[in-house]
């Protein structure tokens, strides 16, 4: 059955909710369906705007590419993308460099 982009990106965050409590972060959720973030996580006294992206694995580039980039309002808020894999079903926080809008081939941390 094929999923609609909202339902994968339903699907990416329910996802990543239960793997940030997993790893012992508190998760707080965008009440809307817009937004610049769409959860907030609280760990140790440290708090992570984030925005779940569904990525890809480009095995030719050997790159995690997504289709979008963080806006300049993300950036100033310091929101950090959290990429879901639908294939493995396995999150990966981004180490976002300073040019990495330019090109989304992605560091992971």
């Amino acid at each position: 059955m094929e999923m609609s982009k909202s339902r994968k990106g339903d699907f990416a965050e329910f996802y990543a909710v239960t793997w940030l409590w997993d790893n012992g972060y508190e998760v707080f959720l965008n009440a809307g369906c817009s937004g610049p973030i769409d959860m907030i996580a609280t760990k140790d006294g440290e708090t992570v705007l984030i925005d779940v992206k569904t990525s890809q694995y480009d095995p030719r580039n050997d790159l995690w590419t997504v289709r979008s980039y963080r806006s300049d309002q993300q950036k100033k808020l310091g929101v950090i993308y959290l990429l879901f894999d639908a294939e493995t079903r396995k999150l990966r926080w981004v180490n976002h460099r300073d040019a990495e809008d330019k090109q989304l081939g992605l560091e992971l941390v």
